[in-house]
């Protein structure tokens, strides 16, 4: 784990160099909970209805910040690969005795532990400023599901980032993704409430999974069997997106 560990390190000092960075990247999620949840939360009011029950959507998005904060945690990271081959840092990485998936698990417990301490801030500013009601003893189970789709994510977006040369081209593709994946998925609405031509697409999306077994875990709405079905959806999706994100890495240095 010494290879790991010391990948884990770097990403510390580099972060640590920018304190602002840092502060900015914690902030980020509540800022979006503040903004658009109360926004949206005042239009709706009791009219916001889930499974036939009124919420406030103030609950209801809280789940959807922390899967959004996941895949921008994940965008991010893997960033630092195209600044990493562009000042030759990633090539020369991989002389050094590690394996290819070691490099990448060490980014990504880096980053895990930022998303905990993200998803820990917009929790509590969910609890104490909005009065969202969270069942307290899933928050070990929200945290461990907010690293997961991290990750996840992460291991997606390195795979393209290995595919792609050009910084320009890469934020192209990101940013089309971000927003096409964001808006056909049950992010700020629920899927069945979705026009029939895009509840297959928001059915298919990882987005919508990771989404949904988090606002599982905070506020309980959904079944449990179709819960598990898109958890163990989810788990397939990650472990596919690390072997090809390895597979990736590879071809990288051809």
């Amino acid at each position: 784990m010494k290879p790991v560990f010391a990948v884990m390190y770097r990403e510390y000092l580099i972060r640590r160099t920018s304190l602002t960075w840092m502060f900015f990247d914690v902030m980020v999620p509540l800022l979006y909970l503040l903004m658009f949840g109360v926004a949206f939360d005042r239009a709706l009011g009791a009219s916001f209805m889930i499974d036939g029950n009124a919420i406030r959507y103030n609950a209801f998005f809280l789940a959807g910040v922390i899967a959004m904060t996941c895949f921008g945690n994940a965008v991010n990271q893997s960033y630092g690969f195209f600044i990493d081959r562009d000042n030759g840092i990633f090539y020369e990485h991989l002389t050094y005795p590690l394996t290819r998936g070691e490099l990448l698990l060490g980014k990504i417990l880096f980053q895990g532990m930022m998303t905990v301490v993200q998803a820990s801030v917009t929790l509590i500013a969910g609890v104490v400023i909005l009065g969202v009601e969270i069942r307290l003893a899933m928050i070990p189970f929200i945290l461990a599901g907010a690293v997961l789709g991290t990750a996840g994510w992460f291991f997606c977006m390195a795979s393209a980032t290995f595919l792609i040369r050009r910084n320009d081209t890469f934020n192209m593709v990101i940013n089309a993704s971000y927003f096409i994946l964001m808006f056909i998925s049950s992010l700020f609405y629920p899927t069945d409430q979705l026009p029939a031509w895009l509840k297959i697409p928001s059915m298919v999306n990882p987005l919508t999974w990771l989404t949904n077994v988090l606002r599982y875990l905070t506020i309980g709405t959904g079944s449990f069997n179709e819960i598990a079905l898109q958890s163990a959806a989810f788990c397939a999706f990650l472990m596919a997106s690390f072997f090809l994100a390895q597979r990736m890495i590879r071809k990288a240095t051809e």
